[in-house]
């Protein structure tokens, strides 16, 4: 099975607060995107975590 959840965690607070999926095979790096965290109440970048 390639693809596998992920979890996102804020830079800033070090939340967890998105998932998704992620073909593992095909995306070898860590992924990183700039999204709302409800606790810092702003756009921070999200990283991927184990």
């Amino acid at each position: 099975m390639p693809r596998e959840i992920i979890t996102f965690q804020c830079t800033e607070c070090k939340n967890k607060n998105y998932t998704n999926m992620k073909n593992k095979k095909t995306t070898t790096e860590r992924l990183e995107f700039k999204k709302f965290c409800p606790h810092c109440r702003k756009h921070q970048p999200h990283k991927e975590i184990k």
